[in-house]
């Protein structure tokens, strides 16, 4: 299949029996799994390699803010076609538990309807919201042990008690400052920060009913949705929110959109 971009007209053509040297999204082919978070991550698409970015965020844009995907059958049936190509990579019908966080796109939506029609009525939806910045914390604890506890090849301790707690003194005046955002900023603020993988609670369920839902799965299969993952933190989120979840439980990523080379450690 094949999606084109009319620089002129500023429009997207879809033709899903042909590809072409001009497409600007491709199926995943044989690169439709990779081992990403520490799962196992499905993409249905992805982008070619001669797209320019304004035109990789000008589809991105026409897919997550189309206000009413029924009204676009190329859109629903470029969707489609991806979750087919899930459902015949790991049968969906084997899933308790779908996951997705919340999102004003219609995308991830739209997803769950569509895999209904091959799972309901065993199917579950759970849905992640964005917690209030005041609820994020620090894993102190597990940053020590990494960080700040670290000796030298001849066993000495890499730090003194002192700059141990200047850099306890920092990260608390950190979250002091996080605490006072607003939820994007901090996402656009921390992204990158060395200290954003000991960050905890960007997310929270979304009713008590979820959280007892999470809780009550065990060894049984989970789903992770979501439309378009780019740098992974979304994903990578709610997967520290699914801690309550045990080790038995397999737990699959899918991304409508997404790259080959999401790691967590390149957070």
């Amino acid at each position: 299949m094949g999606i084109t971009f009319d620089k002129k007209e500023k429009e997207f053509t879809f033709d899903f029996g042909h590809d072409g040297a001009e497409d600007i999204v491709c199926l995943t082919g044989n690169g439709y799994q990779v081992e990403a978070f520490g799962k196992c991550f499905y993409y249905g698409y992805e982008f070619t390699g001669q797209v320019e970015s304004p035109v990789r965020s000008a589809f991105i844009k026409y897919l997550k803010f189309t206000e009413n995907l029924k009204e676009h059958p190329d859109l629903t049936n470029f969707i489609k076609k991806a979750v087919d190509d899930l459902d015949n990579q790991i049968s969906l019908y084997n899933y308790d538990l779908v996951v997705m966080p919340e999102s004003s796109s219609k995308v991830n939506q739209y997803m769950l309807r569509y895999i209904y029609r091959f799972a309901q009525p065993s199917l579950h939806k759970m849905e992640l919201v964005k917690a209030l910045p005041a609820s994020i914390s620090f894993d102190m604890d597990a940053y020590e042990k990494q960080y700040l506890d670290d000796v030298f090849e001849n066993g000495l301790p890499r730090y003194t008690p002192a700059q141990k707690e200047d850099v306890k003194f920092s990260i608390n005046k950190m979250l002091d400052l996080i605490h006072q955002k607003d939820y994007f900023t901090i996402a656009k603020d921390v992204k990158k920060s060395r200290f954003r993988p000991y960050m905890m609670h960007f997310l929270r369920f979304a009713t008590k009913a979820d959280e007892e839902l999470c809780a009550s799965i065990r060894k049984q299969n989970v789903l992770i949705i979501d439309d378009v993952t780019t740098s992974g933190s979304t994903l990578n989120e709610i997967l520290r929110t699914l801690r309550i979840l045990n080790e038995d439980n397999e737990i699959t990523i899918f991304s409508l959109i997404g790259r080959k080379d999401l790691m967590v450690e390149a957070f």
